[in-house]
């Protein structure tokens, strides 16, 4: 049975509300991860445009950042310390559209901030790895280059903590999504350029976890064999992202159904896959979400886990 055992943190959220939690709340959520055996917990960014998770000195020089109200790596890391979980630092992200994007001025400001987190929070026992925040689905540009550079960049000076990606498939939905009406990507194709992403940032990046929202549950599995078979011929760790929102309502985005989560675990674990981490379970699992729907979800997810009320 594969399990969720990491979840992203989305608290500079692109397209989900804030729940404006304090250190108070945040204590009761992660009590709530632990509860079903979440060991892992990645920040999925540490600044967006111009918000930042905590005072960065290279984002208000550099991307004229504006200052935050706390310091939530600093809450997150020690609670991370408090309740034995790894702790992975996502990197920034502007925001833009992918034809809008300075890859290389990205990279550059990313190394600065690498370089400005570890000095700063580098000694919490539980800063287990980095997060890279870009998202793609193809091939484009130099977009693997850039994974496999920054990718180095943080193992250099961390002593080799590992690196983790979380790209996605050009699906169905994703097409959508985009304006776009075209079927899911030929599996031939997502392999053949997922072949050579992988050569690329192979000993730059560990771990790659794969968002599965974008195809349809009847696809999935055979989309995450592929990846699952990159990833052993590179020595690369494959996860799965297992969404726990919903791409298929008209509303964007609310807690997915039970039996579609269930079914995506499935396509998962038939894979080979055997690590599940999610975005993301405060919002969309948490028995403290906003979200009434999601309470629902976390009593459903403890009846397939084994896991007593």
């Amino acid at each position: 049975m594969l399990k969720i055992t990491g979840t992203f943190l989305d608290e500079i959220s692109y397209d989900i509300p804030h729940h404006n939690w304090g250190v108070e709340e945040w204590e009761k959520d992660f009590l709530a991860m632990k509860a079903i055996g979440i060991d892992t917990v990645i920040m999925i960014r540490c600044g967006l445009r111009k918000y930042m998770t905590y005072t960065s000195e290279v984002l208000l020089k550099r991307a004229h950042g504006l200052k935050p109200y706390s310091d939530l790596v600093e809450m997150f890391l020690q609670l991370s310390d408090k309740h034995e979980m790894n702790f992975y630092f996502g990197t920034y992200d502007t925001g833009l559209e992918p034809e809008d994007r300075d890859y290389a001025w990205e990279l550059d400001i990313n190394k600065f901030i690498v370089e400005e987190a570890w000095a700063r929070y580098g000694h919490h026992k539980s800063f287990k790895g980095w997060y890279l925040s870009t998202e793609v689905a193809r091939r484009r540009g130099k977009i693997a280059e850039g994974y496999a550079e920054l990718g180095k960049f943080c193992k250099d000076i961390s002593n080799g903590l590992p690196v983790l990606i979380s790209p996605f498939i050009q699906g169905i939905k994703a097409n959508k999504m985009l304006g776009i009406d075209a079927a899911s990507i030929a599996l031939q194709e997502h392999e053949k350029e997922w072949d050579a992403i992988f050569s690329c940032i192979a000993g730059s990046v560990d771990q790659i976890a794969f968002q599965d929202g974008h195809v349809e549950i009847h696809e999935l599995a055979d989309y995450l064999k592929i990846n699952m078979a990159l990833a052993n011929k590179y020595n690369l760790q494959c996860w799965t992202n297992c969404e726990t929102f919903d791409r298929d309502m008209p509303i964007t985005f609310l807690p997915i159904k039970w039996e579609k989560m269930w079914h995506k675990l499935q396509a998962a674990q038939e894979a080979g896959i055997e690590k599940a981490i999610t975005f993301e379970f405060s919002h969309f699992m948490s028995p403290n979400s906003a979200y009434i729907h999601a309470h629902g979800l976390y009593d459903r997810y403890r009846e397939y886990a084994g896991l007593k009320k």
